[in-house]
């Protein structure tokens, strides 16, 4: 399947825009497998895909327990990225829960850490999520203003 970024930008609907990059990009990484195949600007779009599609199926546990963890600190930065600073401020509390606030990239490890922790974490990671569900940071139209701005980045 052929990628168009520019006949898909022509496109007035912000969401399905988000939609097909994400699509693209995840299958040019092979879901997330191998990001090595992703410039940054790439994995900084994909990246906040994962968390907006791991938090609306689940919040942040769901989000943490998957493959998209591996990727937690990350986040905040790819958010603070594309300008959505409230959102940020949002994963990085629900990080906090983490030793040092910091997520274990090995998601084996961070499964045993998230089952000694998840009790004392659940009502931050909960209210983490509510705050999430508030959308004060609008992330479609936040990707899309950043694929805009490093348009060439998308194209490869």
């Amino acid at each position: 399947m052929e990628f168009d970024l520019d006949k898909l930008l022509q496109n007035e609907r912000h969401d399905l825009i988000v939609m097909e990059i994400d699509s693209y990009l995840n299958r040019k990484s092979e879901y997330g497998e191998i990001m090595a195949t992703l410039n940054e600007a790439q994995k900084t779009f994909l990246i906040i895909e994962n968390l907006e599609r791991e938090i609306n199926n689940g919040g942040f546990h769901q989000f943490y327990w998957n493959s998209s963890g591996n990727y937690g600190n990350e986040t905040v930065d790819a958010l603070i990225k594309i300008g959505a600073n409230k959102t940020a401020k949002i994963v990085k509390r629900a990080n906090s829960e983490f030793k040092n606030g910091m997520v274990p990239k090995d998601r084996v490890e961070r499964q045993n850490q998230m089952e000694l922790i998840e009790e004392k974490a659940e009502e931050n990671w909960n209210n983490c999520t509510t705050d999430f569900y508030r959308y004060e940071d609008n992330l479609t139209q936040l990707l899309v203003e950043f694929v805009l701005k490093n348009k060439a980045d998308f194209e490869k």
